[in-house]
């Protein structure tokens, strides 16, 4: 029998994490836009050494919160 701890590691889906550069480029943005929103803590990111990487799911999250109608 596996230990709980694994069996719900099992049944999650792998995260896509996403370089700054990336995002930046998804976004439609420059690379210090990025840093600032990561900086800012507005992008949740992960370090990773001396780099940063953000999840695709946090993107999409924060885009999605963005949106407002301008009419």
């Amino acid at each position: 029998m596996t230990p709980p701890s694994r069996e719900r590691a099992e049944s999650l889906p792998d995260p896509k994490f996403l370089t700054i550069a990336e995002v930046a480029s998804m976004m439609r943005v420059s690379k210090m836009t990025v840093y600032r929103l990561v900086h800012n803590e507005e992008l949740p990111a992960v370090r990773v050494g001396r780099s940063f990487r953000v999840t695709e799911d946090s993107v999409n999250e924060y885009l999605r919160k963005s949106y407002y109608s301008a009419g």
